[in-house]
Order: structure tokens, then C-alpha cells, then sequence
């Protein structure tokens, strides 16, 4: 009798689930990126209140330019994966902080 199944590859599995961080860890990130004062600290706080509010994929956030900021509807537009777009609410926290950084940006 010939098995068949012999010669079917097995999907992969992925062996590691994903790691997250604790609110905790989040909070205890978030206070020490408000308190840094480098010259890049308020990107930076930006960048990492925008992965932890809005579930933009690190390749969206790196990629991402002042046109698809809405300040006043308070979104991001985002191209994703297989050029579908969708609308993302920002987080209120991240308003003024948006705000502030365009501002410093156009000056």
C-alpha cells in the first residue's frame, strides 16, 4: 500500500509566540521617554506612543510622512500590506505632542 501523505511537506509552525511588554514595562518606558532631553527625544517618544496606540507595523511607522497625518480628524491614513489603506485614530495623549513636533519641524 503507498502512502500518499509521504510526499505532502508539513506547513511550518512557529515554534516562539510573540513577546509583549507588561503595562508595566509600558508605563516605566513611556515616563523615562518623557523625562529624556536629547535631541531626538520627542521623535522617539512619538514613535514609540504611536506603536503602542495605534498597531502601526514598524515598516508603516519608519515610512511615515506629515501628508498622511490628519491633526484635525485626529487619524493616520496607512498604506499596508497588498496597498490596502486604512484609517487609524490617534491616541488624544498624542495630539499635542504631534502638534509640537511639526511645529518644530517647520521652523
Amino acid at each position: 500500500m503507498n502512502d500518499f501523505t509521504r510526499v505532502i511537506e508539513s506547513p511550518k509552525t512557529d515554534d516562539k509566540l510573540p513577546v509583549y511588554m507588561t503595562l508595566t514595562d509600558l508605563k516605566q518606558l513611556f515616563d523615562y521617554l518623557e523625562r529624556a532631553q536629547s535631541r531626538f527625544s520627542m521623535r522617539n517618544e512619538i514613535m514609540f506612543k504611536l506603536l503602542a496606540t495605534t498597531g502601526l507595523r514598524r515598516s508603516e511607522l519608519v515610512s511615515l510622512i506629515w501628508e498622511q497625518v490628519d491633526l484635525v480628524s485626529e487619524t493616520i491614513r496607512i498604506e499596508g500590506k497588498g496597498k490596502k489603506e486604512r484609517i487609524l485614530p490617534l491616541h488624544p495623549h498624542l495630539m499635542p505632542l504631534l502638534a509640537s513636533y511639526k511645529a518644530s519641524q517647520q521652523s
